[in-house]
């Protein structure tokens, strides 16, 4: 059991997120497609999937632990739902950092001589996991994207409103139960056989919503950075009807839009509805990069996307008007 204390700075500087970003929810999606449960929830998207993913996971695997907690992807690259902006950061990970946040998992022994290039700063080996996520990626998790980032956005809403109503402390008593309890000031949360008492120190707790964890929370701490909050990683696909919410295709929905933009615009405004950059516009729909920057100034001109503009690259998101078009209003969001 893992117990986490709050103090009166904590339960103030408690606070939510909406995901716990594309990288490291596609890398729990892996987990989730190699491990031994078939949950039920999840059934329709391992049918959906599993028989188009092939080797090219293969530097993916290799950064499985046959022994320890995991690979902390979010605290490495971030939690952007643009899984092009958490590669980027990926490969711009410090050689050092990486070093120590594997210090203590244990990989499989044929995979020694990739895993230690790797953790040398290799640029080979870093290239190779990135198009190994990239390509996993577009199998599992950018088919149903935009549900699953409608999905999060609901669950964090959900959140935001008890919140309101009544507090952090009712917030914490209704988080996940019965995997969370909540004992003022102490929060018990299942996660495995060992107990461990967390004091967070007045740093507060961050709570993100995830899909790809199963009846399993997981705490997140950036050790790089003593004044980081803690996030708490959350699962919300827990029963049947969530996982149908989740992969059971939309025709309909998505025939309406097409006839209403377009084809070519409605798809791109499904993929920009993940937050992505003109270059990854281009990829997820196979055409160039100047194609892509037309139809998105397409739609910034008709006020359903907006661009900002991120070091040497941009950055594109739905306007309020371009979510409700699509069915994914955040305050009143079309998937539950």
């Amino acid at each position: 059991m893992l117990r986490i204390h709050f103090t009166a700075d904590d339960l103030a500087r408690t606070r939510l997120a909406t995901t716990v970003g594309a990288v490291a929810e596609t890398y729990h999606g892996l987990e989730l497609l190699l491990g031994p449960r078939r949950p039920l929830p999840f059934r329709a998207w391992r049918t959906a999937v599993a028989d188009r993913t092939d080797t090219a996971t293969g530097p993916l695997t290799a950064l499985m632990p046959v022994r320890g907690p995991g690979l902390d992807l979010r605290t490495l690259v971030g939690d952007s739902f643009s899984l092009d902006e958490g590669i980027e950061n990926l490969l711009a990970v410090p050689t050092r950092r990486l070093r120590k946040e594997m210090a203590n998992l244990t990989f499989a022994p044929g995979h020694a001589t990739w895993v230690r290039d790797f953790l040398d700063g290799g640029r080979e080996p870093r290239r190779e996991f990135a198009d190994a996520l990239r390509a996993f990626h577009d199998v599992t998790l950018a088919p149903f994207q935009s549900r699953v980032r409608s999905h999060l956005e609901s669950v964090r809403n959900g959140y935001a409103r008890t919140l309101l109503d009544g507090g952090v402390d009712r917030l914490l008593a209704e988080l996940c139960v019965p995997l969370v309890r909540w004992k003022p000031p102490v929060l018990e949360v299942d996660y495995g056989k060992k107990d461990e008492d967390i004091r967070l120190g007045g740093r507060g707790l961050v709570i993100a919503p995830t899909v790809f964890l199963w009846r399993k929370l997981m705490l997140l701490h950036d050790t790089e950075d003593e004044n980081a909050p803690y996030l708490l990683a959350v699962p919300t696909v827990r029963e049947p009807r969530d996982g149908a919410a989740l992969w059971e295709p939309g025709a309909a929905d998505g025939r309406a839009l097409g006839a209403l933009l377009g084809q070519t615009r409605a798809a791109a405004l499904t993929v920009i509805n993940d937050g992505c950059s003109t270059t990854e516009l281009a990829r997820r729909l196979d055409m160039s990069a100047a194609s892509a920057s037309q139809h998105a100034t397409i739609l910034r001109n008709a006020r359903l996307i907006t661009t900002t503009r991120r070091g040497g690259a941009v950055l594109h998101t739905l306007t309020p008007l371009g979510l409700e078009l699509l069915g994914s209003d955040p305050l009143h969001p079309a998937h539950t």
